[in-house]
C-alpha cells in the first residue's frame, strides 16, 4: 500500500481529496499548511507520493513542500495541484522535480479522476526508479567480492 501525505489549506479539499485515495487503497496522511507538511516529512513515516497544492500560506508554499519532500527522500514523487494554474508555475514545479502539476477547476475534466491515474504513474515511476537503484547496488557488491 503507498503512503501518501496531502497537503492542502482547503478543509473541504483536503478531506474530498482523502475520502478519494483512501477508496483507491492509498495510506493518506494529511497536512493543513506547508509547515504541518515539513513536520509530517521530518517526522518517522516515509510517503511515497506527496499531493500537495501550489498556493497555501503564499503563493509559493508549495514549492516549499516539494523541495522539503525530495529532501526528505529523493524517491518521493510529488504532485502539484493548484486551482489557479499558469504556465510559469508548472514550469517551475517540474524544474525542481515534481511528477505532474495538475489543475483542480479545468471544466468537464474530473480532477480527482486524473490524480489517481497520476498517482499510479508516479508510483510506477518510484518503483523502477527504487528497483533501478537496488540492481546497482548489487552489481556493485558484487563487483567488489569479485576483487
Amino acid at each position: 500500500m503507498a503512503r501518501v501525505l496531502l497537503v492542502d489549506d482547503e478543509d473541504e479539499v483536503r478531506a474530498a481529496l482523502k475520502r478519494r485515495l483512501d477508496r483507491e487503497g492509498y495510506e493518506v496522511t494529511t497536512a493543513g499548511s506547508a509547515d504541518e507538511a515539513r513536520q509530517a516529512l521530518h517526522g518517522n513515516a516515509t510517503y511515497d507520493i506527496v499531493v500537495t497544492d501550489m498556493s497555501m500560506e503564499d503563493s509559493d508554499s508549495g514549492l516549499r513542500v516539494l523541495e522539503q519532500a525530495l529532501t526528505c527522500d529523493i524517491f518521493t514523487e510529488v504532485i502539484v495541484l493548484t486551482a489557479y494554474g499558469n504556465v510559469a508555475n508548472a514550469v517551475e514545479s517540474m524544474r525542481r522535480g515534481a511528477f505532474d502539476y495538475l489543475e483542480k477547476n479545468v471544466p468537464g475534466v474530473d480532477a480527482y479522476e486524473v490524480l489517481t491515474i497520476k498517482m499510479a504513474q508516479a508510483m510506477e515511476r518510484r518503483r523502477t526508479a527504487v528497483n533501478t537503484v537496488r540492481r546497482l547496488e548489487h552489481q556493485v557488491r558484487t563487483l567488489s567480492h569479485a576483487d
